[in-house]
């Protein structure tokens, strides 16, 4: 047989491998082949003659294919080990610098943290780190009590609380797929991306939050989660939202031109300014109301912590919004801040509409008319916010106190209330 010191002259040259498998076999005698032409070489039957004289036969050992060289395939990743291996050219390679960070269309690396372009938005991450909490601290016994009991709730109390858990159960959903299929390979800016994957993480929180309410009361969850296709109030809302994110979402779009920019800004106007900034509201005034009075503890507990993270998500995305204006003031243009503020009217109205639907009659202290001027008081905010007139003029707020819950400090002594089998990080057990 072939040693691998013989592979590269059998290799080579072929004759001399088949005489090499001739000499390590035993010798017999075979028929001498017909003649054939010179530059054929055949084929000595050895295998088929070492069968019959061999006890225990072994396959003849077959001369090296030899395959024609291909061109290497380039490796799908490259790690630099030089500077020479990187993709820049070495003589123009710069470190980057804060004067290279831009909000979108930043051709600086956009692995590279640090420095700090906006400090502000470091800053919103560290404050959403520092607001974490889980729905399993929340005790759910007393809700799940009064929701049990026939005389605990009316039924225009119980119609609040559905609403309330089957818009938001899907809007959070909304809100993570928008950021997490659109807005993050959008956005150019290393902090602000940090911050994005936190908020990504605590809308998964709000929809988990808004599953363990409804896991907790028994309620029908085929009910809950369609609610935003059967129940009108609520598709509207939801739709309106969708169509802003259709065109950001598809893989091929990229920003670069005024039209993709203000495709982007619109997307993030409809998001943090309207849905979370306006649709929101009216369904957690009802619930944080139900907590006021010492109803539904639970889940008006649950809003409340809810409540704070997307006060939290709205000044942050409202800050993105004016850091694209002032680096790119072509794009507000006056086309632009007409549809901006029709954008937030438009949400308004629609949750206007969500108020007179999930209160027809005056319950818990409020009423639909109430609501409507509360939202109006909302939209001038965002108006405001973003840099537009206010079209509502001295409308007040007839809810103070929301204020009050959306700057409370996270103080609470969750060992009150938290689930027994709830662990922190340094507890758990991995048994």
């Amino acid at each position: 047989m072939l040693s691998w010191d013989e592979y590269d002259e059998s290799s080579a040259n072929p004759q001399v491998a088949l005489a090499a498998t001739a000499e390590a076999e035993p010798a017999v005698e075979v028929p001498t082949p017909p003649p054939v032409q010179p530059e054929v070489v055949p084929e000595p039957p050895v295998a088929e003659a070492a069968s019959v004289a061999t006890p225990t036969p072994q396959p003849a050992p077959v001369a090296p294919q030899v395959i024609p060289e291909t061109p290497p395939v380039e490796p799908v990743v490259v790690v630099a080990k030089t500077i020479e291996d990187l993709s820049v050219d070495a003589e123009e390679y710069q470190r980057v610098t804060v004067d290279q960070k831009r909000m979108i269309n930043c051709r600086a690396d956009l692995n590279q943290l640090v420095p700090f372009k906006y400090d502000w938005a470091w800053q919103k991450y560290q404050d959403g780190c520092a607001n974490h909490w889980m729905p399993q601290e929340v005790n759910m016994t007393a809700d799940i009590a009064l929701w049990k009991s026939e005389n605990g709730l009316t039924d225009d109390e119980r119609t609040v609380v559905k609403r309330s858990l089957g818009f938001f159960s899907t809007a959070d959903s909304l809100v993570a797929n928008n950021l997490v299929l659109a807005i993050y390979r959008l956005i150019t800016n290393p902090e602000c991306r940090q911050y994005l994957l936190r908020q990504a993480f605590e809308e998964a929180i709000h929809t988990h939050a808004y599953q363990y309410c409804i896991e907790s009361l028994g309620m029908d969850e085929g009910e809950i989660f369609n609610m935003y296709h059967e129940v009108p109030s609520v598709a509207r809302k939801a739709s309106w939202a969708l169509k802003y994110t259709t065109e950001i979402a598809e893989p091929t779009f990229q920003t670069g031109t005024p039209e993709t920019d203000k495709a982007l800004l619109k997307n993030l106007i409809a998001y943090y300014c309207v849905l979370e900034g306006i649709f929101f509201y009216c369904g957690f005034t009802q619930i944080l109301s139900m907590g006021r009075l010492n109803k539904m503890t639970g889940t008006s507990e649950q809003f409340q912590y809810i409540l704070r993270d997307e006060s939290m998500h709205v000044n942050f995305g409202i800050d993105v919004i004016n850091q694209i204006k002032l680096e790119n003031p072509e794009l507000w243009d006056a086309e632009m801040q007409a549809q901006a503020k029709q954008m937030i009217l438009d949400g308004m109205h629609l949750e206007i509409e969500y108020a007179k639907d999930t209160m027809p009659r005056g319950i818990l202290g409020m009423n639909a008319n109430m609501m409507a001027e509360y939202l109006q008081f909302i939209a001038n905010r965002r108006l405001a916010q973003i840099g537009l007139s206010e079209e509502f003029p001295g409308v007040k707020n007839p809810f103070p106190w929301m204020s009050e819950i959306m700057d409370l400090k996270k103080e609470k002594n969750f060992f009150e209330t938290r689930v027994t089998e709830y662990q922190t990080g340094g507890a758990l057990s991995w048994d």
